[in-house]
């Protein structure tokens, strides 16, 4: 795209067109060159206006230019010959926005669109102005090829602009937080958004979805509904999801019905079963959710941002200690083997022994830290087989046995919920390994969506004393308070461990509103 600069020298360009047209028809009073002057202006300060908005793609392509140039030109030329100074213009625009072909093309449009309406409108085309039309239409042409040197360099892609780009908008965010009342809680916003429902539809249970993928994800809830009615609530939601292009598409099927609030969230539920057609339609409904729908969509693309952040950085992080820490680490193992193949004596050979050995240990616990980096939740694997991968690697490398127990169902929890209790998860067993001395780990993973519960039990020393170099109970909590989740750490009765995080959707009674933070 071109450069901001280069639409400054087209506007200098036209700018000095203006004058050097404008001098001679005002100094002889030329009236109808005036008004071809005013026609040509009002061309080009329409062209610089929306070259200000250029993603809206307002602006006139080159040769329609040309051509609009080329007309009025033909048509005033006889009033005022220094109006074809503005052929000179055309040619310079397409370089600057398109390149040396496009301008090419510019040229032979303004030289016919000038020419052939002369012809038709006069019937005749002077000497004279035979040789003012090729003159300007050649100094428009030589002016254009020497400028396109200056042009193409604008129009090479630069490679730091999608970051200044997010610069910006990361700045803008940044001072918009503050004023958002409502934060970006993805289950407070649509829980807030159920009540609202409940305020106009007489129901006896709503569900809120999300999609993900080809599946749907419930964000939040107003009932406990039994599988019977959770799996009819989400057949109304899949209906709406799949059925009319319309973002505002309704389904309502016997006593359950579903509409689109927005781009990507539905709501779905289930009406009393003794209760009578509502008067109020889905549609207006939908309608009047336009405030909330925003709120919940922000905070939904707020956290689709988070999770692509977090896992370009956690990539970043893998890659530099896989290629620098542990080569780095590895090498000096590869010294000390070096050393340790010839002795000076016995007591050397020792020394050599034990810095080998802990060589080794240090290289495993960087070899784990990076496969801690790099494992995420893809899109194709669910929660549990998720914690399983990692439980499997971590067991292979500690030779300590971690069996793990799934308890799922086929609905998927939100991703950036996955993702913080997939890393509780991955720290606690990793500091059971590291730490706890234990022989056996034991995980149990319960996923009911938008509820779940993950445990980690080891049959280690317990609950010992905060290190000062240890932040993983922090980190865990901290986690755990970013998706609403509840993070319990107990000493087992006979010994060992317990780690137990468990994410309970808030219900939220027919009628109530839940707490709003003051502005």
């Amino acid at each position: 795209m071109p450069s901001s600069q280069t639409f400054a020298v087209v506007a200098a360009a036209r700018l000095f067109a203006l004058l050097a047209i404008g001098g001679p028809i005002l100094w002889l009073r030329q009236s109808e060159g005036v008004v071809a002057l005013l026609l040509i202006a009002a061309v080009w300060v329409y062209q610089g206006i929306t070259a200000t908005r250029r993603e809206l793609e307002l602006s006139l392509s080159p040769t329609t230019e040309a051509a609009t140039i080329g007309i009025i030109c033909a048509v005033s030329m006889n009033y005022g010959p220094a109006i074809l100074a503005a052929l000179v213009v055309p040619p310079l625009y397409a370089t600057a926005i398109a390149g040396t072909r496009t301008m090419m093309r510019t040229v032979l449009v303004e030289l016919i669109a000038v020419v052939a309406l002369a012809l038709m409108w006069w019937e005749r085309v002077t000497s004279e102005q035979a040789v003012a039309i090729f003159t300007w239409v050649m100094t428009g042409l030589g002016l254009s090829l020497i400028a396109s040197v200056t042009f193409s360099s604008d129009r090479q892609p630069d490679p730091l602009a999608p970051y200044r780009d997010a610069q910006e908008h990361l700045k803008q965010l940044l001072a918009l937080a503050g004023s958002l009342s409502s934060g970006l809680d993805v289950g407070a916003l649509g829980g807030e958004l159920l009540s609202e429902v409940s305020d106009r539809i007489p129901n006896r249970g709503l569900v809120l979805y999300v999609p993900r993928g080809e599946a749907l994800t419930p964000v939040a809830s107003t009932s406990d509904l039994d599988p019977g009615d959770l799996a009819a609530c989400e057949t109304l939601a899949g209906d709406v999801r799949h059925g009319a292009k319309d973002r505002r598409a309704t389904v309502e099927i016997g006593h359950g019905f579903a509409f689109r609030v927005s781009d990507q969230a539905i709501v779905a539920g289930l009406r009393p079963v003794d209760s009578e057609p509502s008067a109020v339609s889905l549609t207006e409904v939908a309608s009047s959710l336009g405030d909330n729908a925003v709120k919940l969509d922000a905070a939904l693309l707020f956290a689709q941002f988070r999770d692509a952040a977090t896992a370009d950085e956690r990539n970043r992080l893998a890659r530099e200690m896989h290629d620098g820490v542990a080569q780095d680490i590895a090498s000096l193992g590869y010294l000390v083997d070096a050393l340790a193949a010839r002795p000076a004596d016995e007591q050397q050979a020792k020394v050599l022994g034990m810095l080998r050995e802990r060589v080794s240990v240090v290289v495993s616990e960087v070899r784990r830290s990076v496969m801690n980096l790099r494992t995420s939740i893809g899109e194709a694997e669910s929660l549990g087989a998720a914690i399983s991968n990692v439980a499997r690697h971590l067991s292979e490398s500690s030779g300590i046995p971690i069996r793990v127990r799934l308890d799922e169902q086929p609905q998927r929890l939100r991703p950036e919920v996955e993702a913080e209790l997939f890393r509780i998860a991955q720290e606690a067993m990793n500091n059971a390994v590291k730490h706890a001395r234990a022989t056996s780990i034991d995980v149990r993973c319960q996923v009911y969506a938008p509820e779940a519960i993950i445990t980690v039990t080891d049959d280690g020393v317990g609950l010992q004393s905060a290190r000062s170099d240890s932040h993983g109970l922090k980190i865990m909590r901290e986690r755990a308070r970013l998706v609403g989740a509840e993070l319990v750490v107990r000493d087992n009765a006979s010994r060992g461990l317990t780690v137990s995080v468990s994410l309970k959707i808030p219900r939220h009674s027919v009628g109530s509103h839940p707490a709003v933070p003051a502005p």
